[in-house]
């Protein structure tokens, strides 16, 4: 076991010996005292489908269908277990301020999402950032690092679209014992030959400790999945206060998640056409403008960012863009450093090739 792994299984049987260890159960067919459900508003009384949700999972809102959700999801990155959060944020905000401790080190890439940044705040562990995918100030980082030491990446950056090398931070995290934590939001659905990102792709699964997958990007829906180990789910249930003190996924989000989960298996599955137009268009986009404009993108993902420096001159160029019908958000600083101020272009698998032609049109 991983000394990390093995520290949160120490903490875990301390509760379990003192009689305060948590468990998830399934209260369904229960006489319902417990939860919040106060004027009945949860249940749907012309069927046997509950569509919302009456507490925190620890009290009343678990369910043998969550539990078989989050196993069929991490099945599906080939993971050991997951546990499911309302959000992205708050899937970054718990598993941050809970795992790593005061004394601990985390390192971050300071291109990082701010969800996690708040996470590493809370958590009272001395924190340093490295610069952007850059691998050789990530290990003079670590070698400067105490405690249990935890790296941040993402696999694909929101602002810049471009992605670390994740072979090489996996490496470094072995090499100093470090414990790898990869956010995964914007390569679920793009990466990998199922779509499950870059940690799948890359077979990093049992060298990554953590990895977050968030249901509001690709897929479409609502919600996130912590994924890792048995002893880590087990830890982030009796732990984690964003996981505790919050009311449950509905069973109408739970379903959704599972359908759209679905989807992206048929997709893949059937080499639909769908799941690279979106690249394809992109590598277009790049290839007709690159030569005019500063551009910043990665190999992965679906954003391609436009640098035109200076607020008022990139609100300039959008708002123009919005006038032709054409929905291209501007990102100010400092969001973005001063200087780097842009256009980040999404593109999506419904985008035509006449309304890329006119976005380069008038970017030329």
């Amino acid at each position: 076991m991983q000394p990390i792994l093995q520290i949160l299984q120490d903490k875990l049987n301390k509760r379990i010996e003192e009689g305060l260890y948590r468990e998830l159960k399934d209260y369904a067919g229960f006489c319902d005292f417990s939860s919040n459900d106060y004027l009945g508003f949860s249940r749907d009384q012309k069927q046997k489908n509950r569509y919302g949700s009456a507490g925190s999972r620890l009290i009343s809102g678990n369910s043998s269908d969550i539990e078989e959700l989050e196993e069929e999801i991490a099945n599906f990155h080939k993971t050991a277990s997951g546990l499911i959060f309302n959000s992205g944020y708050v899937a970054n905000l718990g598993l941050f301020s809970t795992v790593p401790n005061r004394g601990d080190t985390v390192i971050y890439d300071e291109l990082i999402h701010a969800s996690i940044r708040d996470g590493i705040r809370l958590s009272n562990a001395d924190s340093f950032s490295f610069k952007h995918n850059d691998v050789q100030h990530l290990e003079e980082r670590l070698a400067k690092s105490k405690g249990n030491i935890f790296v941040a990446v993402e696999s694909i950056y929101s602002m810049d679209g471009d992605s670390p090398n994740l072979n090489l931070v996996s490496d470094l995290c072995q090499k100093y014992k470090a414990n790898l934590i990869v956010d995964e939001a914007h390569a679920v659905g793009v990466i990998g030959k199922r779509g499950e990102g870059l940690v799948a792709k890359l077979n990093l699964q049992k060298e990554v400790f953590a990895t977050v997958v968030t249901f509001g990007k690709a897929l479409g829906s609502h919600g996130a999945i912590i994924l890792g180990s048995e002893v880590l789910r087990n830890y982030l249930i009796n732990y984690c206060r964003s996981f505790i003190y919050t009311t449950a996924p509905s069973s109408e989000t739970i379903q959704t998640i599972r359908q759209q989960y679905d989807k992206l298996s048929r997709l893949y599955y059937s080499s639909s056409y769908e799941f690279n137009v979106a690249l394809k268009l992109k590598n277009y986009f790049i290839a007709e403008i690159g030569v005019t404009r500063k551009l910043i993108y990665g190999p992965y993902g679906n954003v391609v960012s436009v640098i035109i420096p200076g607020s008022e001159n990139v609100r300039k160029v959008s708002n123009a863009l919005k006038d032709k019908g054409l929905y291209v958000k501007e990102i100010l600083s400092p969001t973005v450093p001063k200087g780097a101020e842009r256009l980040r272009i999404c593109f999506h698998s419904y985008n035509s090739m006449k309304e890329v032609n006119e976005l380069i049109n008038y970017l030329n």
